[in-house]
C-alpha cells in the first residue's frame, strides 16, 4: 500500500491545548443554544499527521434515501423497477427529486416495512394518516446527475446498510461511533422527545431504547446528552484533529437535529465545542480553501441542501458536487478520501432486507454509498455487504486508532474493494451541476421549522 503525505503548516500540534483552553475562556462552555454564544475566531486546526492511507477522510451526510430510491435504475447495481406491496407488486415510478410529502421513518414503520424481511408492507405504512403506494418511487436520474457521475467516476456501494432501523438522531450518533449502546443490553433508537437532539434539549428530554433482542423500550431511555466514547475519542488520543461541520443549533433543522456532538457532553460542554464543532457548515469551503482540513471532517447541511423528501429544494446533488469540486480543486485532492452517505432510508421503498440476524434493531435498510479518491476504482460498483461500522473502521484503521467495540469490530473492511493504490493517482475532473458554490455561501439558512424525522 502506498502512503500519501500530507504538506506541514504552521501549526504543531502541541498548541492544540493552549488553543482550546484560550477560546473556552472567551467563549465559555455552558448549556445554552450556540446561537448565543460569545463569536470565537474560526482558526485552522493543527495539521494532521498522514495516515496509512490518506491525510484527509471526509464525510459527506445527505438524508433519507434508500439506493433504490436513488439508484434503482443505475447499470450494474442491484436496483429495481419492480416493488413488492401487501397483495402484489407495482413498478416504481420516476419522480422529482423535490418530494412535497415526508414518508415516516421510526423505528415501528421500519419493522412494518421490513414484514420479518419480506420487505413488501411499505403500502401499508401511513404517510400522515392515510397508507399508500408513494413511497414505491425512483428520482429521476436527470435531477440526480452530480450522484451517478460521481458514481460513473468513482466507487458506488449498493450494498451498504444503516446501523439499525431507525431514523436520523441515531444514524448520525452511528456515523461518528458504529453504535448507541449504553449498557451491555440496550442501544438508543428513534428519536429525543424534545428538541435540538442533544445536550441543548429541554429538561425533561428522554431518549427511547432497543434491547439487544429487539424488544422497544419507549421513552425509557437516558437524556440525549451521552458520555459514551466516539470517534473524537480515538482521535484525540492521537493527537488528530477533527472538525464536525453543521448548520447552527437554533438556526435551521439541520443544526438542531443533526448535529451529533451536541449529544455528546464532553464535546457540548468542553472546549472542541468553539473548535471542533464548526457552524455554519459552510466553514468548510474555509477550511479547503485555506487548505487546512483536518483529519477527519464529518459535513452535514443545510435542510434545504439535504435531499430530506418534503423540503421541497433540489439543491442536495449540487451541494455535494460543489463540496467534492472544493477538495478536487484543492492541494488536499491527492491525500483525501471522501464518502459520501445517506444516513437512513426515509421510508422509501428497498428491496433489498437486510442480511443476518436482527439484534438492537438492525441492521436497518441499504442506502448509497459513494467513495471519492484519487485511488478510487473507476465505475466500480461494489457488491460487497458494508455498514455504517465500515466507515468508522475506515477512519480508525487510516491512522492506527485501535476500536470502540461497536460495529466497527464486525462491520467489514472496504479499503481492499474500493481502492487501487497501485494505480497512478488520477486527477480530478470538476463535477457538473445546477447550482454553483456562490450560492451556497450566499444562502440563507433554511431556518425550516424543525420536526422530528
Amino acid at each position: 500500500m502506498r502512503r500519501r503525505a500530507g504538506s506541514l503548516r504552521p501549526w504543531s500540534t502541541p498548541l492544540l491545548p493552549a488553543l482550546l483552553a484560550g477560546l473556552v475562556a472567551m467563549a465559555g462552555c455552558g448549556g445554552g443554544s450556540s446561537s448565543s454564544a460569545p463569536q470565537v475566531p474560526f482558526l485552522p486546526l493543527p495539521s494532521p499527521a498522514p495516515g496509512r492511507y490518506f491525510t484527509h477522510i471526509v464525510i459527506v451526510v445527505q438524508e433519507n434515501r434508500t439506493f433504490d430510491n436513488l439508484f434503482a435504475t443505475y447499470p450494474g447495481a442491484d436496483g429495481t423497477r419492480v416493488g413488492k406491496t401487501h397483495n402484489g407488486t407495482m413498478l416504481l415510478r420516476k419522480a422529482d427529486l423535490e418530494s412535497p410529502i415526508s414518508p415516516n421513518n421510526g423505528y415501528r414503520y421500519w419493522l412494518a416495512d421490513y414484514n420479518g424481511g419480506r420487505m413488501n408492507h411499505f403500502d401499508l405504512v401511513p404517510i400522515g394518516r392515510t397508507p399508500g403506494t408513494y413511497v414505491y418511487q425512483y428520482v429521476n436520474p436527470a435531477q440526480i446527475r452530480p450522484y451517478w457521475d460521481l458514481a460513473k467516476q468513482y466507487v458506488l456501494a449498493d450494498h451498504a446498510f444503516q446501523t439499525d432501523g431507525s431514523g436520523s438522531f441515531t444514524a448520525h450518533q452511528d456515523l461518528i461511533r458504529g453504535g448507541t449502546e449504553v449498557n451491555s443490553s440496550d442501544s438508543i433508537i428513534d428519536f429525543p422527545t424534545g428538541k435540538p437532539w442533544g445536550c441543548d434539549a429541554p429538561a425533561g428530554t428522554v431518549t427511547s431504547l432497543i434491547t439487544t433482542n429487539n424488544q422497544y423500550l419507549g421513552s425509557q431511555g437516558p437524556r440525549p446528552c451521552l458520555s459514551y466514547s466516539t470517534l473524537r475519542d480515538l482521535l484525540d488520543a492521537k493527537q488528530l484533529p477533527w472538525r464536525y461541520y453543521a448548520p447552527v443549533i437554533g438556526e435551521s433543522f439541520g443544526g438542531d437535529l443533526w448535529n451529533a456532538f451536541d449529544a455528546i457532553s464532553a464535546v457540548r460542554y468542553g472546549p472542541e465545542w468553539q473548535t471542533n464543532q464548526a457552524s455554519p457548515e459552510t466553514k468548510v469551503f474555509t477550511d479547503i480553501s485555506r487548505d487546512s482540513l483536518p483529519a477527519v471532517s464529518w459535513v452535514v447541511p443545510d435542510y434545504a441542501n439535504s435531499d430530506h423528501p418534503g423540503n421541497s429544494s433540489d439543491t442536495g446533488p449540487s451541494w455535494v458536487a460543489q463540496v467534492v469540486n472544493a477538495i478536487g480543486e484543492s492541494p488536499a485532492w491527492k491525500t483525501t478520501a471522501i464518502v459520501i452517505v445517506w444516513d437512513d432510508w426515509g421510508g422509501w421503498y428497498d428491496h433489498v432486507a437486510p442480511p443476518g440476524k436482527r439484534r438492537s434493531g438492525g441492521l436497518g435498510f441499504r442506502v448509497p454509498m459513494i467513495v471519492v479518491s484519487p485511488y478510487s476504482k473507476s465505475g466500480y460498483v461494489a457488491h460487497a455487504q458494508y455498514e455504517f461500522g465500515s466507515i468508522v473502521r475506515f477512519v480508525e484503521d487510516n491512522w492506527g486508532l485501535g476500536r470502540l467495540g461497536t460495529t466497527d469490530t464486525t462491520s467489514a473492511d472496504f479499503v481492499g474493494d474500493f481502492f487501487d493504490f497501485n494505480q497512478t493517482p488520477r486527477a480530478f475532473q470538476p463535477i457538473g451541476s445546477k447550482y454553483a458554490k456562490p450560492y451556497f455561501l450566499h444562502a440563507r439558512p433554511s431556518g425550516r421549522t424543525v420536526d422530528d424525522e
